[in-house]
């Protein structure tokens, strides 16, 4: 959908702009997923923050972790700049929230 594209599109560049701002560590770029280490833990949230398609994290990058976000990058591609609305009411709780469920809450650390 073209207006998903652009909310997705328009989140990537704030995102992209919040870690170039912030980062203080490598910056790369996995699987189509901009990672931003070294981020102050104030700029994100939890472990780490997936905006579109960027990771602000401060240094929470394993492999499970990594593939997890990709599934977040994939949900920001579908639901644009509905993302945090949804993600929201969804609720905080990431054993219920749908999105992190989706995500693997076992990559995403929230689970063994």
């Amino acid at each position: 959908m073209p207006l998903a594209w652009f909310g997705y599109a328009y989140a990537t560049a704030v995102g992209f702009v919040w870690g170039s701002i912030w980062s203080t560590g490598a910056v790369e770029r996995v699987d189509g997923l901009w990672v931003f280490r070294g981020m102050p833990r104030w700029t994100f949230g939890r472990g780490g923050s997936c905006v579109g398609a960027c990771y602000l994290t401060h240094s929470n990058v394993s492999p499970a972790v990594l593939r997890h976000e990709r599934v977040h990058r994939q949900q920001w591609r579908r639901y644009g700049l509905a993302m945090p609305l949804l993600y929201m009411a969804a609720g905080r709780n990431p054993l219920k929230n749908r999105f992190e469920i989706e995500a693997g809450l076992k990559d995403g650390g929230y689970i063994r």
